[in-house]
């Protein structure tokens, strides 16, 4: 027998170890839900491996997850037949945490400023809960890849170190002793436990069982207390909401209920069972494209996989859930299942079902859709480039602000935009800028205000990429108002073309701009699309928008300088004053800075400020 080992937590345990400690105990029942949360994944893992590897593995078809007590020794058992663990992956479980998430795990808490229990189960470092009631716990595992009847035992009292001894074990799988503090013998009483299970693990696949010994007869029996079914080889009318929002949070670790979910059972060309759910809040990593995402495999009730992206495109990675086929072969690997026919069509199927689950929710539940468009609308908006089969049905669960809903707040669809669409109007217009204030204030907005008529203001850094995708919806085009559209002129009433000067002097004062502005300007031409300003610039139909090559620009990407339509406003009283200046230097000056202006309108900022500044200032004394 070897000598006992000791070793040091990583920092990161040490810190994650203090919390549960000192700080985590609001709600301190959770820990029992983790724990044959992680007792039932090794019992899948196994039945995978045995079924995959059968010369290595091997599963008994008895499959338990057993809780005892010792009110004698305050001591409270979680212990299963499941996969186990050699001394190496002792030391990776449990004394290090090898999951990106660990770190931001602890500055969502600290960030938060307060107890939030709810964040355990989704960064995976659920078995430390643990130390929330306990004093020292004990973990005693052997590998079911190991034929001889030795193990290893883990054991911490959560003061940063822990120790490792090799233990002779008969039985495959992992025990946990909890040595409780004094406080939290109430984990002890039997209806307690039974309640916990109840309440969190009732549709566990394995049998959780508890052990009840009987003082007159002097007899212990196992007595099995979860209801050990697969939830969604159930019928639907079985099950209760309440039965399927407990089982969303023992498949997901979240505390917080879904706003809906999909039950099906598809029979047909391929038959599979499919679980879906949309979640109330987005996790901490819903950014990070490459991270783990996807749904749990079962292939005919047996577990296969966690995370199995290959079902859902990445633009619907924040839905939960599972899939059980019976079509794929046991034996499938994460490569095979990427080129596998079936997995494709397996796809498309519940890809259609998620934008149903959605199109219902937009329809009957307003509120509930505000709170998944709050969370999930920028993923969402990835749609329309990612999937052009189904781009229209993406299109219509988009939600955007307007000039007429006048507020920041994402609530109109496209399908009521058409609607409100005034008589001659032909595109749905919309402009992009780096903020909801910016783009609600663009001067580019003063026509079509004054027509009634709405535009779209996309302020979200994803809207200028997604409206290269999103050309249409419902035969009307999308239009930049940032870009050149003659189909606007049809819009302007000739009473609005107040003429101050003749035609051949508007023609003499387009020439003489630009002779000053030569090529600073791709083109310069008079407007009445403007009412309070002077002057306007526009890039021209074929070319890139200024968002655009400012997301260009921010991603390290060399732009090429934006040649700009310079517009001019003739009715305003600023430009009325300019045309009547007979000195050139100072036509030149005035011209310049209204260049300045409608640059820094559109930019948001100038190549050379202090120039701008010192040219108003020099103008402001003439």
């Amino acid at each position: 027998m070897k000598k006992k080992e000791k070793y040091k937590f990583q920092s990161e345990v040490k810190q994650l170890l203090h919390l549960m400690i000192h700080s985590l105990y609001s709600n301190k029942e959770i820990f029992l839900r983790e724990l044959i949360s992680n007792a039932s994944d090794a019992i899948d893992k196994l039945r995978f491996k045995s079924i995959s590897s059968p010369e290595e593995y091997h599963n008994d078809s008895d499959v338990w997850i057993n809780i005892s007590t010792n009110k004698k020794n305050n001591t409270l058992t979680i212990s299963d037949n499941g996969i186990g663990m050699n001394k190496q992956e002792v030391i990776e479980n449990l004394g290090t945490i090898a999951k990106s998430g660990t770190k931001e795990f602890l500055n969502v808490l600290g960030q938060k400023g307060k107890k939030d229990h709810q964040l355990i189960g989704q960064f995976g470092v659920g078995f430390y809960s643990s130390f929330i009631v306990s004093t020292k716990v004990v973990v005693r595992t052997r590998a079911a890849k190991n034929k001889e009847n030795t193990g290893i035992q883990w054991e911490s009292s959560g003061d940063g170190e822990y120790t490792i001894d090799e233990i002779v074990k008969k039985e495959k799988g992992t025990e946990i002793i909890l040595f409780l503090k004094p406080e939290e013998i109430e984990f002890l009483d039997t209806w307690k436990i039974r309640n916990i299970v109840n309440k969190y693990s009732d549709h566990i696949a394995a049998p959780v069982k508890i052990f009840n010994y009987d003082e007159q007869k002097k007899i212990g029996t196992w007595d099995q207390i979860n209801k050990a079914k697969a939830l969604w080889t159930l019928k639907k009318s079985d099950i209760t909401k309440e039965e399927y929002k407990e089982f969303y949070k023992h498949i997901t670790h979240d505390f917080n209920n879904p706003i809906i979910w999909s039950h099906n059972h598809v029979e047909g060309t391929h038959e599979y069972i499919s679980l879906l759910y949309i979640p109330e809040k987005a996790t901490w990593d819903i950014w990070n494209r490459e991270n783990k995402h996807g749904l749990k495999l079962y292939v005919k009730r047996v577990y296969i996989m966690d995370d199995a992206e290959q079902f859902l495109p990445n633009y619907l990675r924040f839905v939960r859930g599972l899939i059980d086929s019976n079509d794929l072969p046991l034996n499938i690997s994460r490569e095979i299942l990427q080129a596998n026919s079936i997995t494709q069509n397996l796809r498309q199927g519940i890809t259609k079902r998620i934008l149903q689950m959605l199109e219902k929710l937009a329809n009957t539940d307003h509120k509930k859709y505000k709170i998944f468009w709050n969370q999930f609308g920028l993923v969402l908006k990835e749609g329309p480039a990612e999937d052009t089969i189904n781009k229209s049905v993406i299109a219509n669960l988009l939600r955007f602000s307007s000039i007429r809903t006048n507020s920041p707040e994402q609530i109109l669809s496209l399908s009521n935009y058409v609607k409100n669409m005034i008589p001659g109007q032909e595109k749905i217009y919309y402009i992009t800028s780096d903020s909801y204030l910016s783009a609600n204030s663009s001067p580019h907005l003063e026509f079509f205000r004054k027509k009634g008529i709405d535009v779209l203001l996309l302020s979200d850094r994803i809207d200028e990429w997604m409206m290269n995708y999103l050309t249409e919806f419902q035969e009307k085009k999308f239009q930049s108002i940032n870009k050149n559209d003659e189909s606007l002129n049809k819009l302007i009433d000739e009473n609005e073309k107040k003429e101050t000067y003749s035609e051949t002097e508007n023609e003499n004062f387009i020439k003489k701009i630009k002779e000053i502005l030569k090529d600073q300007i791709k083109d310069v031409r008079l407007t009445y699309r403007l009412i309070d300003t002077p002057a306007i610039v526009l890039t021209d139909s074929n070319e890139m928008t200024t968002q655009m090559a400012k997301l260009f620009s921010a991603a390290g990407q060399t732009v090429p300088p934006i040649k700009y339509i310079f517009e001019i406003n003739p009715n305003h009283i600023l430009v009325k004053k300019i045309m009547n200046l007979n000195n050139d230097v100072l036509l030149n000056e005035w011209i310049q800075l209204l260049l300045e202006q409608a640059l820094l309108a559109e930019k948001g900022n100038l190549d050379d400020p202090n120039k701008f500044i010192h040219r108003m200032n020099k103008l402001l004394i003439n």
